[in-house]
């Protein structure tokens, strides 16, 4: 059994689905009639969803902010058209994960350590730093600039093709490290693309990235092939998407 560690901030993901039959008198603006709410865990807790249901064995350990944030999204039914993205929470500062010697200790006893980096606030790079010293593992998924530090200690960092764009420098001085998620293409490693095993219609992109570094990251422990954990990760998104809201394969 293994014991994983997933840091990061995380969120309520809400779907409100309902009808759109005509447009404002007031503004050209569509007139939403909702229909039905739909919730799930979000960001770095849609990750330790993934792995429950990708290894139902493992023992799963979840640091995460005490403040509430919410990702409530007013969505079309019959097109999964999305009208509008609402986010609360994030108007204030997020309490920052402090690390003493006891949890340093802690993060050593697990077989992986996976950072969920949504640049909200819980990570200070700092932090991001002890974690990875003290990690036997570290597989990352971040939203912000990155440094050569947090480089430095990590094992790998999987970003998608617009996060890539933001740290383009310094990622080409460290290929060997990053994992460039490319959408229907697959994932990019080392300046070789690998396709989607079974590329599906994209239905709706929500919360792909989680399963991909939970997946990613379940594969390599398994096979101790980054190869083999990008294959199995590509898979694993391909169905997510195919299906509508924050979903886990």
């Amino acid at each position: 059994m293994y014991k994983i560690l997933v840091v990061g901030e995380s969120c309520k993901d809400i779907f409100t689905y309902g009808d759109v039959e005509r447009l404002s008198p007031e503004a050209p603006v569509p007139v939403f009639k909702p229909k039905e709410n739909i919730s799930n865990e979000g960001m770095a807790g849609n990750v330790v969803k993934n792995l429950e249901k990708l290894s139902p064995n493992t023992e799963i350990v979840f640091w995460t902010q005490k403040d509430l944030i919410t990702k409530q999204r007013m969505v079309d039914k019959k097109t999964n058209h999305m009208l509008i993205r609402i986010d609360t929470g994030e108007n204030h500062n997020i309490d920052g994960l402090v690390l003493d010697v006891t949890s340093k200790e802690i993060i050593s006893s697990f077989d992986v350590v996976i950072i969920s980096d949504y640049n909200k606030g819980f990570i200070s790079e700092e932090t991001f730093v002890e974690v990875g010293k003290n990690a036997k593992l570290l597989f990352v998924d971040s939203k912000r600039k990155l440094t050569q530090r947090m480089i430095d200690v990590s094992d790998f960092i999987k970003l998608n093709h617009l996060e890539y764009l933001n740290n383009s420098d310094i990622v080409h001085k460290n290929l060997e490290k990053f994992v460039i998620t490319l959408g229907a293409e697959g994932a990019q490693y080392l300046g070789t693309k690998y396709a989607s095993p079974k590329p599906q219609e994209t239905i709706d992109v929500s919360g792909a990235g989680d399963t991909f570094i939970s997946s990613l990251a379940i594969k390599y422990l398994e096979t101790n092939s980054i190869i083999e954990a990008i294959k199995f990760a590509n898979k694993m998104s391909s169905i997510v998407v195919s299906k509508r809201g924050v979903v886990t394969p």
